[in-house]
C-alpha cells in the first residue's frame, strides 16, 4: 500500500493506493493520526486507486473515524472503485461514512 497525505484547504487528504489489509492498515492508522496531531481533524480519504479490502481494512477506517470524531472532526470517502463501494453498501458502512465520486466535492462538503 503507498500513502500520501497533504492538506488543501485546511482539509487533509490521505491517498491510498494497492490494499487495504491487514498488511497496511498500521501506516494507514498512522498517516490519519499524524493529521489529528496537526490538528487537521476533517479529513478525507481518496481511494482512487484502492484495489481490494478486508474486514481489517474496513475495521481501520471505522477505528480513524472514532479517533477524528473525538476531535470534532470527520471523514469523508473519495472516488472508490465500484467493488470497493458494492463492500461499503453490503457491510452498511455507506451510512456511517459520507461517500464522494471526487475528492475536490468530498473537501468542499466541510
Amino acid at each position: 500500500m503507498n500513502i500520501h497525505e497533504e492538506i488543501i484547504d485546511k482539509t487533509g487528504v490521505v491517498k491510498l493506493s494497492g490494499r487495504l489489509d491487514a498488511a497496511s492498515v498500521k501506516g494507514f492508522k498512522d498517516s490519519v493520526t499524524t493529521l489529528v496531531k496537526k490538528g487537521i481533524c476533517n479529513i478525507v480519504i481518496d481511494m482512487k486507486e484502492v484495489e481490494f479490502i478486508d474486514s481489517s481494512g474496513l475495521g481501520s477506517l471505522v477505528s480513524c473515524l472514532r479517533v477524528v470524531n473525538n476531535e470534532g472532526g470527520d471523514i469523508r470517502l473519495s472516488s472508490l472503485q465500484n467493488q470497493i463501494r458494492a463492500l461499503l453498501e453490503l457491510t452498511r458502512m455507506h451510512r456511517v461514512f459520507q461517500i464522494f465520486d471526487d475528492t475536490d466535492t468530498a473537501i468542499k462538503s466541510f
